[in-house]
């Protein structure tokens, strides 16, 4: 087929544009990053804790710990080898459509994305590119003005068929991209309403649906010209030569003026004899149809030849006039475009009538002849066809102009004006983020000037973000609209704000009434209520466009691509009658093709009224589905298998008879049946897609993921309901919910709204999505280093928000949310995993558990009884024999005794140990840290306390033996980390003082029993330290981080000597939190450094974000740089690890691998005692091979009874011969 080219691209554009769109066909790289060689073989089990539902290693340099977005944009998305999602280019709004473009030589230009975007991988592009899925580069497919709904790509035809609500050459709502020749109209330049749907029929045809009644070419001009008056009272005017005559000096004298009086205050004059000029610069863009002017005839002046020119383009505007001689329409003199104007006191005013329609932001009205002594006017006016509402009242029809039901609006709530700067106009901006957003805070009234009544388009623009730097904070506006007399206000729809330049949407396509006494249309814009936090809401304009009300087709067209022209007879084409055999205004929002029948879904009824919402054309008729339909509107179709999935708004068939069918059902195209996807969903879906996941470990399956407005998954057999957001993920093989299956799969979160499949090339998603790495972890997972990878420990973890100002203050510093802490306790039998936090999580037997949890040898996971306040938060663990020390902010009664901040729990017989230890008091008590020391049964507790029972103990006190003790004195302040340097002295960090001195870091000595402050630790130490970590055996070298006192993280190390600080170069980021510090082994050496030995790594957890990277929760630092190592997320947000806890401890190593001096000599000793050993044993064996060879022979070990088998030898027969020394003695 051919169409006519749109010639509107220029040529070197287009040619640079066709260059990039042929890729090779090579697959998608994805880019691996460097192992990091632990070995955590020495360390037996590890694990680590944290606020997360969902955790990853990093594992490819596409990965990130960014959360899906929920204000609106979205973004294209591919799935990484190790399973994880990851955004191929970020769009600053919604992506609704894409199909990969193979063209009819089998080559595949790219993908095309449509949507209703204005940037797409950080490129400017209003509503459509091209997306290369090899290179990740994208393509502006520049031209079209609006939003894109739908893409087909046909490579029969070489063409991409593109349909939505936009403009673009002399084509509305539909065009086409042919394959090395740009945009081209369609032989029918498009529909008179928006198009939502495109597909090929089975006979080849292209058939278009949508909200529409004509052909674009039928689109019907307003009966009324120049509807809406531009207001030049809230221009800025200034002139050139102007006469100083007083009353006469005054540009503005001839805004609004249309009595055509001349006189002082009324009149502009120009110096006499001169030429000059009339200028207004509008805040607001604009494109005049017509322009009146009324000549002035004071003292017989007046202008005799002017032109008009317009800015920013400065061009000279070509007009035309009705001659006042001669009453017929006369172009301005073509060679200058200068028009004449009359001063015959007849003619009251002139109207000038602009040739093309251009846009602009200001004009001026050159003056070069007049009449008498100069020239001057007496009143201008500029109208034009467009009819705007703005949001700043002054941009809106003037009130002078007396006009009976002007365009205006009515702002309400904290308002400022911002400037037009590269968007279209001035436009309102509410800042509303420093507090939760409510609808009543900020609203605007559009009241646009309708002047007849008919079907009207209605779009809302949205200034871009870049221009006022707002990007960060835009969120979510609120429309709803009124645009009949008695009828109802349209159903609320969400318009984001995200978008970087700007945009507009259509909220609506369908009739409209006149204003009048009674009655105005109007469109109301709100913030949503419901996006968690502020927000900078903007409001700019709305615009009424009117189209023809009814011209031969009703949601449905036929193309048969083949043709050079389009048949007008809707008779001529079954499906065009299918269409027309609807009730008037059918909307078809969704096509579909299965088994050789088209399939047609929207919000529509037969005439009949055989049918609702949904029906089948085959054989070239339409057909009812089984039961008349659906009850309520479809949304969505799509086709897989035998099953065509279909989603909107509906809860039945037509007549009421299939049950089950809510918003998300079935139809088998095989048995023509209904299909209960269990029992559907509460609410509206607007999307479904198909998503590949490993649903069986390794093996991949196809599930359909539902997207939309629903907050519940319905409860079905013995399903229960499941509570949602917008998202669930239908599993065809096991007809149910991934949300109700226990399988070992990743866990999906986030919306989709499009995907498409690429030959040779994973599927291309869109929307906003995050995977869960590891299937069934939350708040806690294992490690293992061969393989290197995250497993579950089988407990799900449920974060609890801390709710009580008074422990968020006690646990400053700490995580309170999700899993803090762990340990590993082996002893016999024995085999035991401690986590503590502030959670919930189901236990084995079914029941709830609260904040401390045990998962012992066979998986089974169990809580702790009765006794303590649910708001308990555990921060610390330690063992002494099979009794667990659990500390925190703890509160509750345990044997009629009362619990503040410690408890101990018996291992062995799974119960509170009796009886507890008396209860730590102060205010705000708080154990952040408890440590056994070494070769004792002493186990020390800090924290945040005064007294242990009726004794006083700050800060550190000692619980032996059934009694606590205070470790020295002079300690005050709240401590937040233990750590052991040998046998007898305990390093403590956090915020506090020795003998009333600040401090970060004091040592206490347990035979001198003193306390004494780490020197230059107040000074070096900027702030309070919340994680200790040893760098040496002894820990006389040691890590230290914290928080300093302007609130930025600090990570030091403190060399033995002196504190030497990390990150000063930029290697940490800002808005960070550490909150654990662990040394671990390596099996390869890394570069050498004094900081680190070279077969040891740092490992930091917390809320990190590195340089260069974003966002991570866990990083290794190998003494020059900081590597991402964990990614997780947290809901819709960052994820955090608390700390690694491990079953042995770390074995250190000096650079190269080489051993501590202390183990060397022990090696050695060993070494030399068993070479002693070995050279004694053969020493022996030598000896014995040498006396069997000289004839020995063992001696007897029994002998006989004396009195029968010896008998008495003489003495002088036993030793007489031991002199001879050839024989042996003779016995």
């Amino acid at each position: 087929m051919r169409f006519p080219s749109w010639k509107g691209l220029a040529a070197a554009e287009l040619v640079f544009l066709l260059q990039s769109l042929f890729p090779s066909t090579q697959g998608v790289a994805f880019d691996p990053v460097p192992p990091p060689n632990l070995n955590l073989d020495q360390l037996g089990r590890v694990a680590l804790t944290g606020n997360f539902d969902s955790i990853s290693l990093y594992s490819y340099r596409q990965q990130s710990e960014n959360a899906f977005s929920n204000n609106g944009s979205q973004a294209l998305i591919t799935q990484l080898p190790n399973g994880d999602f990851t955004p191929a280019a970020t769009a600053d709004a919604y992506i609704k459509t894409m199909c990969p473009f193979v063209m009819d030589t089998g080559q595949l230009a790219g993908v095309v994305v449509g949507g209703n975007f204005t940037s797409l991988g950080g490129i400017e592009t209003q509503g459509v590119a091209m997306y290369d899925p090899n290179t990740s580069n994208v393509t502006p497919l520049p031209g079209l003005l609006g939003q894109v709904s739908v893409v087909y790509c046909d490579q029969d035809t070489n063409t991409v068929y593109v349909g939505g609500d936009f403009k673009g050459a002399d084509s509305t709502n539909a065009i086409g991209w042919v394959g090395n020749s740009g945009w081209a109209n369609l032989p029918f330049a498009g529909f008179n309403g928006p198009v939502d749907s495109i597909t090929k029929a089975p006979n080849g045809n292209i058939i278009f649906g949508g909200t529409f009644t004509g052909l674009g070419n039928n689109t019907a001009a307003p009966q009324k010209r120049d509807p809406q008056i531009i207001n030049l009272s809230s221009a800025n005017i200034s002139s050139e030569s102007t006469n100083d005559a007083a009353g006469f000096n005054d540009p503005r004298n001839i805004i609004c003026k249309t009595g055509g009086n001349d006189g002082p205050g009324s009149t502009w004059l120009l110096e006499d004899k001169t030429t000059g000029f009339w200028r207004a610069d509008l805040n607001f863009g604009f494109q005049p149809t017509r322009l009146r002017l009324w000549n002035t005839r004071q003292g017989g002046r007046g202008t005799k030849t002017f032109r008009f020119t317009a800015f920013p383009i400065n061009g000279i505007m070509n007009l035309t006039y009705i001659d006042p001689v001669t009453n017929e329409k006369t172009p301005c003199d073509a060679s200058g475009a200068r028009c004449p104007l009359s001063n015959n006191a007849s003619v009251e005013y002139q109207d000038f009538t602009f040739v093309n329609q251009v846009g602009m932001s200001a004009f001026q009205i050159d003056i070069s002849d007049w009449y008498g002594d100069g020239a001057g006017l007496n009143g201008i006016q500029l109208v034009q066809d467009d009819i705007y509402a703005f949001a700043v009242p002054d941009l809106n029809e003037p009130t002078c102009a007396n006009i009976k039901f002007g365009s205006n609006s009515t702002p309400t709530g904290s308002w400022v004006t911002a400037p037009s700067a590269l968007s279209n106009s001035q436009y309102l901006r509410a800042d509303l983020s420093a507090q939760d957003v409510q609808s009543a805070e900020a609203s605007v009234v559009f009241m646009p000037d309708i002047k007849q009544k008919g079907n009207y388009s209605v779009n809302v623009y949205t200034p871009g973000c870049l221009q006022d730097g707002s990007c960060g904070s835009r969120g979510i506006a609120n429309v709803t609209a009124t645009f009949t007399e008695g009828g109802a206000p349209t159903p609320p729809q969400q318009i984001y704000q995200t978008n970087y330049y700007d945009k507009y949407d259509q909220i609506y396509y369908g009739p409209v009434d006149v204003n009048s006494g009674s009655f105005r249309a109007r469109v109301t814009l709100t913030p949503f209520t419901q996006q968690g936090k502020g927000i900078t809401l903007v409001a700019q304009r709305v615009q009424f466009i009117p189209t023809s009300s009814t011209a031969g087709l009703n949601g449905i067209f036929e193309f048969d691509p083949n043709q050079e022209t389009v048949l007008t007879d809707s008779s001529k084409s079954r499906y065009d009658q299918a269409g027309m055999a609807l009730e008037r205004g059918a909307i078809v929002t969704s096509l579909a093709v299965a088994g050789g029948i088209t399939y047609f879904g929207g919000n529509f009824s037969a005439t009949s009224g055989a049918f609702k919402n949904i029906f089948a054309v085959t054989d070239g008729n339409a057909t009812s589905l089984p039961n008349g339909g659906l009850n309520q509107p479809v949304a969505t179709l799509e086709v897989f298998g035998d099953l065509l999935y279909i989603g909107g708004n509906f809860t039945n068939t037509a007549n009421g008879t299939v049950a089950g069918l809510n918003n998300f059902a079935a139809y088998n195209t095989i048995s023509q049946t209904w299909v209960a996807l269990g029992s559907g969903v509460r609410g509206r879906v607007n999307t479904i897609v198909p998503l590949q996941l490993n649903v069986t470990e390794n093996q991949p399956e196809t599930c359909i993921t539902v997207n939309g407005h629903f907050d519940q998954l319905e409860a079905f057999g013995s399903a229960p309901a499941v509570a949602v957001q917008g998202f669930g993920v239908w599993v065809p093989s096991r007809q149910n919910w991934l949300q109700n299956l226990n399988l070992n799969t990743r866990t999906v979160t986030g919306k989709l709204s499009t995907s498409t499949n690429i030959t040779g090339s994973s599927p291309l998603l869109a929307g906003t999505i995050s995977s869960q790495g590891v299937p069934g972890a939350q708040g806690a997972v294992s490690l293992t280093s061969k393989p290197l990878q995250l497993n579950s420990l089988g407990i799900k973890i449920q974060p609890q928000q801390v709710t009580s100002p008074i422990r968020k203050r006690s646990v400053s510093g700490q995580n309170v949310t999700g899993a803090v802490t762990g340990l590993f306790h082996k002893n016999g039998k024995l085999n035991v995993t401690v986590i503590g936090g502030h959670f919930t999580a189901t236990a084995s037997n079914g029941s709830t558990i609260n904040n401390l949890a045990f998962i012992n040898g066979t998986g089974a996971v169990s809580g702790i009884g009765s006794g303590l306040n649910d708001d308990s938060v555990f921060l610390a663990l330690g063992m002494q024999a099979d009794i667990l020390y659990a500390g925190g902010t703890i509160s509750g009664s345990l044997y009629d005794a009362a619990i503040n901040g410690l408890i101990l729990y018996d291992l062995a017989v799974d119960n509170f140990a009796f009886p507890q230890p008396p209860a730590l008091g102060g205010d705000n008590v708080a154990v952040n840290a408890i440590s056994t020391r070494p070769k004792s049964t002493q186990v020390y507790v800090a924290g945040q306390f005064d007294t242990a029972g009726s004794l006083g103990c700050p800060s550190v006190c000692v619980f032996d033996k059934g009694q606590w003790s205070q470790p020295g004195s002079g300690l005050g302040g709240s401590v937040a980390a233990l750590t052991w340097q040998g046998n007898d002295k305990l390093l403590a960090g956090g915020n506090i003082s020795v003998n009333g001195n600040a401090t970060t870091l004091a040592n206490y000595d347990t035979k001198t029993l003193q306390w004494k402050a780490l020197n230059d630790a107040a000074t070096a130490v900027p702030g309070p330290v919340t994680a200790l970590e040893q760098a040496s055996d002894d820990a006389s070298q040691f890590w230290v981080a914290g928080k300093s006192t302007n609130g930025s993280a600090f990570l030091l190390k403190y060399d033995g000597s002196q504190f030497r600080t990390i990150g000063d170069n930029g290697m940490l980021g800002d808005q960070i939190t550490i909150r654990g510090l662990s040394m671990l082994n390596l099996d390869e050496d890394h570069g050498k450094n004094d900081l680190i030995p070279q077969r040891m790594v740092l490992l930091v957890t917390g809320s990190l974000n590195l340089p260069n990277f974003g966002n991570a929760s866990a990083a290794l630092f190998n003494g020059t740089s900081f590597a991402p190592f964990i990614l997780s997320t947290s809901g819709n947000g960052p994820g955090s690890l608390s700390q690694l806890f491990s079953e042995k401890t770390v074995n250190f190593r000096v650079s190269g691998g080489r051993l501590a001096k202390g183990f060397i000599v022990l090696i050695a000793l060993a070494c030399a005692l068993a070479t002693i050993f070995l050279l004694v044993v053969a020493g022996i064996l030598l000896e014995r091979y040498r006396r069997r060879a000289a004839g020995y022979q063992p001696a007897p070990t029994t002998y006989p009874e004396k009195t029968s088998n010896m008998g008495r030898i003489p003495p002088e027969q036993l030793f007489g011969r031991l002199g001879q020394r050839d024989e042996p003695p003779m016995l």
